[in-house]
């Protein structure tokens, strides 16, 4: 006991000492604008030097996105499975988004489509705060003594919560079967104007909205390596994996661009024929009946989806715990979550109830919003990111269902939001209405 109490104080103590962030330009740095044994054989390919000039975001953002009423004050003791809810991953994801909000200036807002948010300022005392955490308990008593809970509900009532991975395919330097797809780079004809779309540059100078993914690939584009076709159209889904060379060389396939064309579901389009069951609407059962049907109609179904990706070449960071989300931080495990950035903020804690087999069932956790996805669209709606793998991609698999989805706010911001203060005792429920 004595021990949580002087947690409590070290965290208030840091917390009021806070130092102000770095804004000596007066700028705030944009964010969010994202398994099998192999012989001996070709060596890898070095990381390509030309990089696009930006990573376009999967959606812009329309200035009309701002929503038009505040979150729901919570209590932590309605938040369902708070007390038995892992917390920790979600600490360490949350101190690396800290480290974001730090660079920006002092007076700018976490959000430009989520106020109530509040801003940089805001945010450093408990950023400042979370360097005492160091287990479960300390994690739990930090959050519950600096942070605050709100809900964010949809208007249309709708919520759903899906997985995702970073997952690890063989590849090739050179095409040989059956790893004859090439692993698209980034192209020299894509242009990307903010709020207006994604062109191709044409020999003429004209210009046209980039094709889609059956034009780009009867076209041919230029490969970064060669994978199976089915692991190269999961890897695009991902929009991010690593890819192990015969000679054991891993080298990271990083998000660089997609297409500007809608994202389009695989499975809904097999559904609807009839090619596979309502249990095989999964990454798994995707998989399976691309290995057992024709290749014309594999190359169907990918194209079903006009979606594409395009990637760079990156060497591994030692010790990186994923892929460099939306945010630009290094994505957690069961730490980190992909949002809608048009309804709410980039970076902050969120709680989250939802049910899956790959998390044992009824699940809630925290985790922290540092990505976005194309099919990610909604108040209510996240992509939990699992890890890197097989395993991890089995379990993210698994997941698609609705839930709830509450913002951990630090206390200063959550006290503005009307109607706090009655749930401001941790231990009481929210009132009936």
């Amino acid at each position: 006991m004595m021990r949580l109490i002087g947690l409590i104080l070290a965290a208030c103590l840091i917390a009021s000492c806070a130092s102000s962030p770095n804004s000596e330009d007066g700028k705030r740095r944009s964010y969010g604008t994202a398994h099998r044994d192999v012989s001996m054989g070709h060596p890898a390919p070095t990381p390509r030097s030309r990089q696009p000039d930006e990573r376009p975001p999967e959606k812009e953002i329309s200035p009309n996105a701002v929503r038009k009423a505040p979150p729901a004050p919570a209590a932590f003791a309605s938040l369902p499975g708070w007390e038995e809810a892992t917390l920790y991953p979600g600490v360490m994801a949350l101190r690396k988004s800290c480290r974001v909000f730090r660079e920006g200036a002092a007076d700018a807002p976490i959000s430009s489509v989520a106020p109530w948010a509040g801003s940089t300022m805001d945010w450093l005392p408990a950023c400042a705060a979370l360097e005492v955490v160091e287990d479960e308990v300390s994690a739990r008593t930090v959050m519950q003594t600096l942070f605050r809970p709100v809900e964010i509900n949809a208007p249309d009532g709708k919520s759903r919560f899906t997985g995702y991975f970073e997952p690890v395919y063989e590849a090739r330097t050179t095409p040989e079967p059956p790893f004859t797809e090439p692993v698209p780079a980034y192209p020299q004809d894509l242009e990307r104007e903010s709020g207006v779309g994604i062109f191709q540059r044409l020999p003429d100078g004209s210009r046209r909205p980039y094709p889609d993914r059956k034009a780009i690939t009867e076209a041919g584009v230029e490969a970064l390596a060669y994978a199976h076709p089915a692991d190269v159209f999961f890897l695009q889904i991902q929009g991010s994996g690593k890819l192990v060379f015969p000679d054991g060389t891993t080298m990271k396939a990083v998000y660089a661009a997609h297409n500007g064309q809608r994202f389009g579901s695989t499975a809904n389009w097999l559904l609807n024929r009839g090619w596979i069951s309502r249990g095989e609407a999964s990454m798994q059962g995707i998989r399976a009946w691309m290995d057992r049907a024709t290749p014309e109609q594999v190359r169907q179904a990918m194209n079903a989806n006009p979606r594409y990706i395009f990637f760079t070449l990156e060497e591994p960071e030692e010790g990186e715990t994923g892929p460099k989300g939306a945010m630009g931080v290094p994505l957690t495990p069961l730490g980190s979550v992909a949002i809608d950035r048009e309804h709410n903020p980039m970076g902050v804690p969120m709680f989250i109830q939802t049910t899956a087999p790959g998390l044992g069932g009824d699940w809630s956790g925290m985790l922290v919003a540092q990505d976005t996805g194309g099919a990610v669209n909604g108040p209510v709606r996240g992509d939990i990111y699992f890890g890197t793998g097989k395993e991890a991609g089995e379990r993210a698999g698994t997941m698609n269902a609705p839930g709830r989805l509450w913002v951990l706010l630090p206390r200063a911001v959550a006290d503005r939001i009307p109607g706090v203060d009655a749930y401001a005792d941790l231990g009481r429920n929210p009132p009936a209405p």
